[in-house]
């Protein structure tokens, strides 16, 4: 008869009407979300969360040229990516490797960024392999 979404729109509200005695009852319907998650590298779970990750790739790309709709398409590219996963989650790992990824043919600067919070790099040693890596790579693209 009439169905309505309820006040915090976490359930749905439907009038109905008995076929047999024509009695007017009201039923409920919830649905039942399973959340995706990551796995954390100390191995505690956590819900996936867009704003997270679109928090961190802000804090990557500040003062760079790379478009919100740029980094819109990676947050959306990440979460695509967790919603493939037959078990609903993933590690972090293999996360923050989707996310260096798309970065890395963004916009070096925010890759750098980005691996250096991610991989947390402990010294000057570090950060200089990942640039060598980095540098080493477009060298030999630039040789092809």
């Amino acid at each position: 008869m009439d169905s309505r979404e309820s006040k915090e729109a976490d359930s749905i509200r439907r009038r109905r009407e008995c076929e047999r005695c024509n009695r007017r009852f009201t039923t409920y319907e919830r649905i039942d979300e399973i959340p995706y998650m990551v796995v954390k590298k100390d191995g505690r779970r956590e819900r996936f969360d867009r704003q997270k990750v679109l928090s961190g790739l802000l804090r990557a790309c500040e003062k760079r040229p790379v478009s919100s709709s740029q980094l819109e398409k990676i947050v959306d590219a990440t979460e695509s990516y967790l919603v493939d996963a037959p078990e609903r989650e993933r590690t972090t790992s293999e996360v923050g490797e989707l996310i260096m990824n798309h970065l890395k043919g963004l916009d070096t600067v925010a890759y750098i960024r980005f691996a250096s919070v991610y991989r947390d790099f402990k010294d000057v040693r570090e950060f200089k392999e990942e640039l060598e890596g980095l540098l080493g790579g477009r060298a030999s693209k630039g040789k092809k």
